[in-house]
């Protein structure tokens, strides 16, 4: 499946709704990512107080889905049954991955709940690696993660239940959003999904949302966390694995560990000690270190590039 995705010659040629346009390595999208997905998470985190995690959740579906389709003319047209089955499996498989973070981070620091939570991803970059350099630089992230993740949770075994479910959640959504990302439909292919799965979260997030509805301030920031994380991280997400092998992708997903703490340090006073720090390091020594594909020579009769 990795051979179906092509870094273009150090280039990432975006499609969006306005045309077309090129900007170097895909690194600095990714970076932009990880920061609105963790601007959506420290607006949640302060939701908690008033409105409980599901139900967060449920609006960050419905707030991303929305902000998604208004900016995809037409999304409904030309889908295929496949196409269709995709963007459903996408979508439930991100709501529930964003539905167990929101519960695991009601519990956990932001920081040691995303180290954790990457134990999925580091599973399906273990499953797609072909080069001693990539399992090198793989290996580097994961003792990072492992730092970052700590060996104290306390006696919080639903914490720790919920963020190995948005795990394993998130190891679906690499997969299957590489598919959701061929489709070549902008966002509309994660908008649909998004709204698939926020129709389906309803029963769970639905029962407590009367407060939000009352109160304009907490509906537009609830509806914001979708937008911030999903609507903008997510669609960056959906560019980047146009460009690049899943492989790839999932050890730059070794930069979410590192912001989260970073983030969550600034704006909620959960200070990393020198340890996590060590952890952070070698994170990002395993980003930096991680081989760059390589684009074999195609036969003209052929459609796509294959990576060695």
């Amino acid at each position: 499946m990795a051979g179906d995705l092509s870094y273009r010659s150090r280039s990432v040629r975006l499609i969006s709704t306005s045309g077309r346009f090129s900007v170097r390595a895909p690194e600095g999208l990714f970076l932009a990512s990880a920061i609105a997905q963790y601007i959506g998470a420290l607006i949640a985190i302060g939701l908690f107080s008033s409105v409980a995690p599901e139900t967060v959740a449920w609006f960050r579906a419905i707030g991303a889905a929305i902000a998604l389709l208004i900016i995809s003319p037409g999304f409904w047209r030309g889908w295929s049954r496949s196409q269709l089955r995709a963007a459903a499996i996408f979508g439930l498989a991100t709501t529930a991955m964003n539905l167990f973070f929101y519960l695991a981070i009601s519990r956990i620091d932001l920081g040691k709940s995303v180290a954790i939570e990457f134990i999925g991803p580091i599973l399906v970059a273990a499953w797609l690696t072909r080069t001693r350099r990539n399992a090198g630089a793989l290996a580097i992230a994961a003792i990072g993660v492992a730092i970052l993740g700590g060996t104290e949770i306390g006696d919080n075994a639903w914490g720790l239940v919920f963020i190995l479910a948005a795990s394993a959640m998130w190891a679906i959504y690499i997969v299957v959003g590489a598919t959701v990302a061929r489709l070549d439909r902008g966002v509309a292919g994660l908008g649909v999904g998004l709204g698939i799965g926020a129709i389906v979260m309803t029963p769970i997030g639905a029962p407590g949302s009367g407060p939000v509805w009352v109160a304009p301030a907490l509906l537009l920031a609830a509806l914001a966390t979708g937008v911030f994380s999903n609507a903008i991280g997510y669609g960056i997400d959906q560019v980047v694995l146009r460009a690049i092998p899943i492989r790839r992708f999932s050890v730059m997903l070794a930069l979410l560990p590192a912001t989260a703490v970073i983030m969550g340090w600034i704006w909620l006073d959960q200070r990393p000690v020198p340890v996590e720090w060590l952890g952070i390091a070698l994170v990002l020594a395993g980003l930096v270190i991680q081989q760059r594909e390589v684009l074999s020579v195609q036969d003209p009769g052929h459609t796509g590039h294959r990576v060695r």
